[in-house]
């Protein structure tokens, strides 16, 4: 039971300093921040460009602002990997708890090793090897 506790708490401190870092993140924006030479002008104008419903949109960025946006930029990828990570330590707890409460109802000591059952994503189903 105590091996069980660790495990817990293992993915439970990973996602509480997930979270911390998630709540330190700035602004952002979703999108790539795109250069364009025009043969005829000097400067780069800058686009960003990002989906609505499955559309591309492109929006004009003033010069003065394109390092800034730029910086909004990765955050935004910054979060969808802070999001993912989450996710995944979420999921690893979700796991452990089923494990403990099949093994607390056949009267056992859970294992906190990982068993020859592989889950499935789509269904969430497990199966055995």
């Amino acid at each position: 039971m105590k091996s069980q506790k660790l495990a817990l708490n293992r993915f439970e401190q990973r996602r509480r300093a997930l979270l911390k870092q998630l709540s330190q993140l700035g602004p952002f924006v979703e999108g790539s921040l795109i250069g364009v030479q025009h043969p005829t002008c000097k400067h780069v104008a800058w686009r960003l460009t990002f989906k609505v419903k499955a559309r591309t949109r492109t929006v004009y960025v003033p010069v003065d602002m394109a390092q800034e946006v730029k910086l909004w930029t990765q955050s935004y990828r910054r979060l969808r990997t802070l999001i993912r990570k989450v996710t995944r330590n979420s999921l690893a707890l979700i796991h452990g708890h089923v494990a403990a409460r099949q093994a607390a109802s056949r009267g056992r000591r859970p294992n906190t090793k990982r068993t020859g059952a592989s889950y499935s994503r789509s269904s969430g189903t497990a199966s055995r090897n």
